[in-house]
């Protein structure tokens, strides 16, 4: 359990700081560079757009990031009747299925020591529980943070490219770069700066591909209208159209949560909560 708190504090640290080091190395290294082809105009040219869309796709990622933690899950079991004696408590405690007074779906976090509707996981990155809530922001932070590192990777392969002349169209080429340049590391001819973006690269690829299959994976719950921890316990849910399951989640609004990071409005649990 104490790891498991350690790990809940390490890992939001560790996403701002690979968040503020992506950020600095485009700004002020890869998008710098492509200023210096002479060949396009500034209006158009690919620093221009390629700054547009990198801030673009990181104000989004990090915009719903923030609202992730800020629309924390609701703590049901201030409002909720568990009952008297050690045995319900116990079962809470557990993080099993919940007492018959208490609403279905429920579970007991024990990092986040609340009980949550809907409740899907807890992110470590978040450092939250993900409900009902906070599943679409949750959803649009993987999809864009994926994006981020896989425009990132791009940037960085362009960069690479240029600063050792070498060319990425044979695929090979990515992989053994990584060994290569470890080996030119260590003899002195490559640079530190160059190295620690080549370690970035891999870092990206990675980030960027477990995100998008994060993302894929939560999507194929919400359509059959299953969270992890109703797979996760073998719970039974009530079948109905894919298209009700989106809806509950990503709302009437949900073109409009694409584009900007807003609250999950217009959702079938925010009008339970204004009723």
């Amino acid at each position: 359990m104490l790891v498991l708190r350690l790990l809940n504090v390490v890992a939001p640290a560790y996403f701002l700081c690979i968040s503020l080091v992506t950020f600095v190395l485009q700004i002020f290294l890869f998008i710098p560079s492509m200023f210096r082809d002479p060949s396009t105009t500034p209006l158009f040219s690919p620093a221009l757009l390629h700054g547009a869309l990198f801030l673009f796709l990181s104000a989004n990622a990090l915009g719903n990031y923030v609202l992730v933690i800020q629309r924390s899950p609701e703590d049901l079991s201030k409002g909720l009747s568990l009952g008297k004696g050690a045995e319900v408590v116990a079962d809470w405690l557990d993080g099993s299925r919940s007492p018959g007074s208490a609403l279905p779906s429920t579970h007991f976090c024990r990092l986040c020591a609340r009980v949550t509707q809907r409740h899907d996981h807890h992110c470590f990155f978040t450092g939250n529980c993900i409900g009902s809530r906070n599943m679409r922001n949750f959803i649009m932070f993987c999809l864009y943070t994926s994006l981020a590192c896989l425009d990132s990777l791009v940037a960085g392969m362009a960069y690479i490219s240029a600063a050792l002349s070498m060319s990425f169209a044979n695929p090979l080429a990515f992989l053994t770069l990584l060994p290569h340049s470890i080996s030119q590391f260590f003899s002195g001819a490559l640079l530190s700066s160059e190295m620690f973006v080549i370690l970035m690269l891999y870092l990206w690829l990675g980030i960027g591909l477990a995100c998008a299959g994060f993302c894929c994976h939560q999507m194929l719950l919400i359509l059959r209208g299953q969270t992890r921890y109703q797979v996760r316990k073998g719970m039974v849910v009530r079948a109905r159209p894919w298209r009700e399951n989106l809806q509950e989640v990503f709302g009437k609004r949900w073109l409009l949560g694409l584009l900007i990071p807003v609250l999950n409005v217009g959702s079938d649990y925010c009008r339970q909560k204004e009723k």
